[in-house]
């Protein structure tokens, strides 16, 4: 990934919707594995919800309040904008305050990563609809907010999650946050190459032993030799074979329904998906707790929990932490790698 790192010790985490769930998982995660490292963190988001909420969950976190580089002290707090909103505004769901909040923290953590001032950041769930309607009109995702950030447009999604037998699936995609009746015109050979040379470069920055990727077919049964679509035909396959020609471990295109069973069983490593639902179905079904999103291809580590808001238990105390312990674990261990 080329990431400017510094080993600071740092690692960052926006808040996401306050209104949502995330600060909550953020909390509790952060609460299961300050024994297990040296890890100091950030909490980029408001300091008086942060503090209620810690209280509210009976955490015991110790908490300060600084600057991003200031003092000692394992878990501060950071609010970049001058003038927050008051906790009972950042919570109504769907609020252009919360909203505005959501994205001003997101953008903050990519900074302090882009200067080097900490080695990841972990993006709690953002609501796209109430960013929207706050004024963010061109807003389409976090993975391409932070693209856009760091200048890059060679990124891919990644959603990674093991099941109960520590059986994995590691999924890129080629198209992300498009319409099904638009995937087919969108998906270019450029982006399925992209997805193919990260989902590879993934498998190593995990240490893997292999980077076999298989790469889904765009159409049922992988297009039949061109007769059920002719994507497979005009688009996959130049990629596939460009890809292997420069030395990948690359197999395709596949028909999805069985290629899933395959890299399930460990004959792939990472799967290439062509459209966001052929992709994370799977992936969801296998990892719905533990699921990690990775945005793949930026200059510095970013992860976040595989799932929403979910305004409907946001506040309640009973959100489950699994997948944001899981982005940070998986943070941790980009960061700590050589």
């Amino acid at each position: 990934m080329n990431s400017p790192r510094k080993n600071t010790g740092l690692l960052a985490i926006a808040l996401g919707d306050p209104a949502g769930i995330g600060p909550e998982v953020s909390l509790k995660a952060l609460a299961s594995e300050l024994e297990t490292d040296a890890h100091r963190y950030l909490l980029i988001g408001n300091e008086s919800l942060i503090r209620s909420l810690n209280e509210q969950l009976n955490l015991g976190l110790a908490l300060a309040s600084a600057s991003p580089s200031a003092g000692p002290g394992r878990v501060r707090i950071f609010d970049p904008d001058p003038h927050p909103a008051a906790p009972d505004v950042l919570r109504v769901p769907h609020s252009p305050e919360g909203a505005r909040a959501a994205v001003r923290w997101l953008k903050h953590g990519a900074t302090l990563c882009l200067r080097g001032e900490a080695d990841a950041v972990v993006t709690a769930p953002v609501n796209k609809e109430s960013i929207i309607r706050s004024g963010e009109d061109k807003f389409v995702g976090q993975t391409e907010l932070l693209s856009d950030l760091a200048g890059t447009s060679r990124t891919a999604m990644m959603l990674l999650g093991c099941d109960d037998r520590g059986r994995w699936l590691r999924v890129a995609l080629a198209t992300t946050h498009v319409p099904l009746a638009r995937v087919a015109q969108t998906l270019t050979r450029e982006k399925i190459e992209l997805a193919i040379e990260l989902a590879a470069r993934a498998c190593s920055d995990l240490g893997l032993s292999r980077a076999r990727v298989g790469v889904c077919g765009l159409n049922p049964h992988a297009g039949e030799g061109g007769k059920i679509g002719t994507e497979e035909l005009t688009t996959v396959i130049p990629a596939v074979e460009a890809a292997r020609s420069r030395g990948l471990d690359v197999v395709g295109p596949l028909a999805a329904d069985t290629l899933f069973y395959y890299a399930f069983k460990g004959d792939f490593d990472s799967v290439v998906a062509m459209y966001h639902d052929q992709g994370l179905a799977p992936l969801k079904m296998i990892g719905f707790e533990t699921g990690v999103n990775w945005t793949l291809g930026l200059p510095f580590i970013r992860t976040s929990p595989d799932h929403g808001t979910a305004y409907d238990i946001a506040g309640k105390g009973v959100a489950n932490p699994a997948s944001m312990i899981s982005a940070l674990r998986l943070a941790k261990q980009l960061a700590s790698r050589p």
